[in-house]
């Protein structure tokens, strides 16, 4: 068994206590922090998250503040998406690009006022960029990362037990949308979002103090619905065709590649700055895209890029793959040519163990 050497520059969380305590088998490195990936089994964490309720310590979901009457102005120029109707209370999966249009990071935009943002980021130092952008072009806003600590609770039974910490009140959020809620006296941000497809919440904490309490009174009240500790899993995130930033994609694919163009407004985002560059790519069209990929036969760990084969020419890569127990198949994620990306195309990957046959898809299982 090979192990994690850990120092404080691998920085724990508000709840590692009771993550320790559910009996975590593994973790992996996210925005220099510890996220647990797996506490039963991969088998059964996906089970029990679609048919009961988890409660998931992402902390490791960093935000990056901005906040200063220039706010909405650096948020816009940083996204290709169009922000100028969004209001408080709004979350927008938000693509992240650079002055050539690659994805920097995809986010989570949430507004909780006209000069006040938080960008929920996936695994990056994204905070530089924004810093850079900020100082470069003179605005008047302070970008800093908050002690901000969320907290997911996913599964067919969320909302019963984010109701039963936070009132009734809650369920009436809608997805995308945030409520600030009281609990034990402080105000916290409540949204109807997660990285799943099972629905359910995210808490973003603010300060580190209340992390147990909060952790003990949402295991407590989920006790009658089988809550259990859990955390983004493996299958379930490809069966629903959720990317992962620094696996299925990085700062060399636009959005327009990772399937994520109807989030980019490029005509009318005005101030973007991967605009001019996202703006040639929308009308030459991409040359490579995500693809659902459907792997027949068993699928060994997916722990590097497998070449996707036509023969003896690579047309594409896979970058996650798992098997599924629902749909009886093998799952994987998938960057493909443009030549070979219509649904139906069957092709050969290239894995550790040996060539499998797949098929592509044009969508994913759910």
């Amino acid at each position: 068994m090979t192990l994690i050497s850990l120092s404080r520059r691998l920085r724990r969380t508000p709840f590692s206590e009771g993550v320790e305590a559910a009996g975590v088998k593994a973790y992996t490195v996210y925005n220099h922090m510890l996220l647990p990936t797996v506490f039963r089994s991969v088998q059964e964490d996906y089970r029990h998250l679609k048919e009961k309720v988890q409660l998931w310590d992402v902390a490791v979901e960093r935000q990056v503040e901005l906040r200063g009457p220039d706010a909405g102005r650096l948020m816009q120029m940083l996204t290709p998406r169009d922000l100028r109707g969004m209001l408080p209370g709004q979350c927008f999966y938000v693509p992240i690009v650079d002055e050539t249009g690659g994805m920097l990071n995809d986010p989570v935009a949430v507004k909780l006022a006209e000069d006040r943002w938080w960008i929920s980021i996936a695994d990056s130092d994204l905070l530089f960029w924004v810093k850079g952008i900020a100082y470069g072009y003179r605005l008047d806003v302070l970008v800093e990362e908050p002690d901000v600590s969320p907290l997911a609770v996913q599964g067919p039974h969320a909302e019963d037990v984010v109701a039963a910490v936070f009132g009734d009140r809650v369920r009436d959020v809608r997805f995308f949308r945030f409520g600030v809620f009281d609990f034990q006296g402080r105000d916290m941000v409540v949204a109807r979002s997660g990285y799943s497809k099972q629905g359910g919440f995210e808490i973003y904490l603010e300060g580190a103090d209340m992390g147990m309490d909060l952790w003990n009174a949402l295991m407590e009240a989920g006790r009658q619905w089988d809550i259990h500790a859990g955390c983004p899993n493996l299958i379930e995130r490809i069966e629903g065709g959720l990317l992962s930033y620094g696996n299925d994609m990085d700062r060399r694919n636009t959005p327009h590649e990772c399937g994520l163009g109807r989030f980019c407004n490029t005509q009318t985002a005005i101030g973007c700055v991967g605009r001019d560059a996202l703006l040639r790519v929308a009308v030459e069209g991409p040359v490579q895209q995500v693809r659902a990929i459907e792997i027949h036969g068993d699928v060994p760990p997916c722990d590097r890029i497998w070449p996707l084969m036509d023969g003896e020419m690579q047309v594409g890569r896979v970058t996650s793959a798992a098997w599924s127990p629902d749909f009886e198949c093998g799952v994987a994620i998938g960057m493909v040519r443009m030549t070979h990306w219509n649904s139906g195309t069957d092709l050969d990957v290239m894995t550790p163990d040996g060539p499998r046959a797949v098929s592509v898809h044009e969508t994913f299982w759910i």
